[in-house]
């Protein structure tokens, strides 16, 4: 199994269980856009990753749901630093994982 391949997808995976909650958990976006605000303010993150999530966060929701489930090399790239961490318990984010594991490599 490609391991970077299952990361990406993984990634994905979790990404669209937050596009998915977006509308009715407006409190996640914001939480994104004040983690963000934070890395500008203290130069925690790459500076490029953060002025493109800050970038990316400003547009209108149907836009920040359609990014965070692209297939691009710059939406795989910013899910790595993603400012959406904490936002599905680790009960789902099990969940997720051990289904994508299993899409990606099923059992013999």
């Amino acid at each position: 199994m490609d391991r970077h391949r299952l990361a990406e997808e993984r990634s994905v995976a979790y990404h669209r269980a937050i596009a998915q909650r977006l509308r009715d958990e407006p409190e996640i976006l914001e939480r994104a856009r004040r983690r963000v605000q934070d890395w500008q303010l203290s130069g925690a993150a790459a500076p490029h990753a953060a002025a493109r999530w800050a970038a990316l966060l400003a547009a209108d929701l149907p836009a920040i749901e359609a990014f965070l489930v692209e297939r691009s090399e710059l939406a795989d790239e910013l899910r790595q630093s993603s400012p959406f961490a904490g936002a599905l318990d680790p009960r789902e984010r099990w969940r997720i994982w051990r289904a994508t594991r299993e899409r990606l490599a099923p059992p013999p």
